[in-house]
């Protein structure tokens, strides 16, 4: 499962990228990549603050190459799905938009593909498929969350103080404006792509897709995200529900994440029941599936089997 001959930088043959309109008309970038062939599955495949598709061309061709439709959608107010109220910056009013745009597309989703049906999120993706679990607004047939966003790490330590924090800046100006300037975690001196991936080719595909799509680049957070965010992963963390989620999951957590609280996540997960959680160690960064082969292979292992044990094919 090494680095193959695949173009990491265009868009393969079949694949479409295109425009889905959410409850109130908002329209949000989506792409589409039917498989050929006997169908094995559909997979809805949901990124990160700021990610793009570009950027998972690569591992969504392995599972494409296994049968599996391939879907996604770039989240409301950041990459090519426009900016909420002018923000520059990656920004949302709450949290709970996202989620009805995820109730909205998952629902056409799987009216429109054949199962079984498999949601995957990474990061802030992670933490939306997981809230939407939980607040029963989609129901797949399993779920893979990769490195996902349940605590957020707070230069100020607790999260509890980070929030408060957020909520007061927030409050001594627009709170649409930029949380920070450029990298993606403030107070550090680790370059962006030690916080992501330790392959230095992969995150060099993420820069070339910058350049070649400059209006889908997203920007630091609003202090509204980072308010709404402190509060989501809280609430979520401490819902009664979370015991109740019945949907077969895995969850790939990177104990060294420099972006997420890998800490927090882990106790957030060990409530979920038969939840099977695998951890990375050091070599990983938070990127997961774009890391170095040897830390990638063994991720797209795991979610091979996973979906082997918990979808078998109709």
């Amino acid at each position: 499962m090494a680095s193959s001959p695949f173009d990491r930088r265009a868009i393969p043959t079949g694949a479409t990228i295109g425009v889905w309109h959410a409850e109130d008309g908002w329209p949000l970038r989506r792409f589409d990549w039917p498989a050929t062939g006997p169908v094995r599955g559909s997979i809805l495949f949901q990124g990160g603050r700021g990610d793009v598709v570009e950027k998972y061309l690569e591992t969504l061709a392995h599972w494409h190459a296994q049968g599996w439709n391939i879907s996604w959608f770039d989240w409301r107010g950041q990459s090519g799905s426009g900016r909420v109220n002018g923000a520059k910056s990656g920004h949302i009013e709450d949290f709970a938009d996202y989620v009805a745009d995820y109730r909205g597309f998952a629902r056409e989703w799987q009216a429109t593909t054949p199962g079984p049906h498999v949601v995957m999120g990474h990061s802030m993706g992670g933490h939306l498929v997981l809230r939407a679990l939980v607040e029963r607004a989609i129901r797949p047939d399993a779920a893979v969350l990769v490195a996902p966003m349940l605590g957020l790490r707070s230069p100020l330590g607790m999260a509890s103080l980070g929030e408060r924090f957020a909520r007061l800046m927030g409050g001594l100006g627009d709170p649409a404006r930029a949380a920070w300037k450029d990298n993606e975690r403030p107070y550090t001196i680790e370059s962006r792509q030690s916080l992501l991936t330790h392959d230095r080719e992969r995150y060099q595909d993420e820069l070339w897709w910058q350049k070649a799509n400059p209006a889908n680049v997203t920007g630091p957070p609003s202090w509204k995200w980072l308010i709404e965010a402190f509060r989501s992963t809280r609430e979520l963390r401490d819902s009664p529900a979370l015991a109740n989620m019945d949907v077969p999951l895995l969850a790939l957590v990177a104990e060294h994440d420099g972006l997420v609280d890998a800490k927090a996540g882990l106790a957030t997960l060990a409530r979920l029941p038969g939840a099977r959680i695998v951890r990375f160690g050091p070599e990983s960064a938070h990127e997961i599936l774009r890391e170095a082969d040897a830390v990638r292979d063994r991720a797209i292992g795991e979610i091979d089997r996973f979906l082997e044990a918990q979808t078998p094919q109709r």
